[in-house]
């Protein structure tokens, strides 16, 4: 049960990130330039987080500090995703997206395309055909409440 309070930790924590990052983006007074200084701070926030956290983690686990190529290159692949899933937010934020709007779409879109790239890259092990059809129905409901809120966003 330990998974899910850390899944709950990352969606309290993902649901605040478009809110605080916009703030953030605000709070640089630079209409024109002001995500991209509060994207560098992004930057060195995951420099403290993730690198630091990461070698005191493995520091305390007596953790091997061999790193095959093939981890190596999924691992920063999925940062290179990641950021520019970062980059994207900031930019809808540059067009007028609100962060109630683009958030929403994000966190309603992402499962979707996570549900159908994992279906693809680790299959089943009984076959597609053991996809239960509440699985499908979720995906939809996500993609309807992306919609949904794209639609009747406020102020639209």
């Amino acid at each position: 049960m330990a998974w899910l309070i850390f899944a709950v930790m990352t969606v309290a924590s993902w649901g605040l990130y478009g809110v605080l990052l916009h703030t953030g983006a605000i709070g640089m007074a630079d209409p024109v330039h002001g995500r991209y200084k509060a994207f560098l701070f992004v930057g060195v926030a995951y420099l403290l987080v993730a690198v630091l956290g990461s070698i005191v983690m493995l520091q305390m686990n007596g953790a091997s500090w061999d790193f095959p190529k093939k981890g190596v290159v999924w691992s920063t692949l999925a940062g290179v995703v990641g950021a520019i899933g970062a980059l994207g937010v900031l930019l809808a934020f540059g067009a007028k997206g609100s962060p109630a709007v683009v958030m929403s779409i994000v966190f309603a879109g992402a499962p979707i395309v996570n549900a159908i790239t994992a279906l693809i890259v680790h299959p089943p092990a009984a076959g597609f055909g053991a996809v239960r059809w509440q699985f499908v129905a979720g995906i939809a409901c996500a993609a309807a409440g992306g919609c949904l809120v794209t639609l009747f966003r406020p102020g639209a």
